[in-house]
């Protein structure tokens, strides 16, 4: 067991995991942050996006130990002081969620294209959340949220 150290919503966190241990493992069963999904386990759904230092990435292919001494924000951190996230609050009144198990993925997805670009272009919102896959939706609902929050 290796200890690792990140900064996790917000917050310093030091976690003792295997050297080999994925960073949505460490999530889920060490730090019981159960908002981050695995679906496929090969980074092909999205279900598992983590910001990574501000990046979308899929936490089921990435080392645990690529996140020590670095920021890491889970759909959890998203909410703030009891209040939800632009984000979230567009997902819920737009619709965009049915099942719900791709929506941890695709909100950390739009976080990171929002705050690079507040003002993104339809065809900039689809491009950003194309690593995310929706079963339910059609995507039409998810896109309208995430302009929908553009707006807030």
């Amino acid at each position: 067991m290796e200890a690792m150290t990140m900064k996790l919503n917000g917050e310093e966190v030091t976690v003792h995991i295997k050297p080999d241990a994925m960073l949505l493992d460490v999530l889920r069963d060490e730090l019981r942050l159960m908002g981050t999904k695995e679906a496929c386990g090969q980074g092909e759904c999205g279900a598992c996006t983590v910001l990574l230092e501000g990046e979308p990435v899929t936490s089921c292919l990435v080392p645990a130990l690529k996140a020590q001494g670095r920021e890491v924000m889970t759909v959890e951190g998203l909410a703030s002081a009891g209040e939800l996230h632009p984000l979230q609050k567009a997902f819920i009144e737009h619709g965009a969620v049915q099942c719900g198990y791709c929506t941890p993925g695709m909100l950390m997805s739009a976080k990171a294209l929002l705050d690079r670009n507040p003002h993104p272009t339809e065809e900039e919102i689809k491009e950003a959340i194309s690593g995310n896959l929706c079963r339910c939706t059609g995507y039409v609902n998810i896109v309208q949220a995430i302009r929908a929050a553009c707006a807030e």
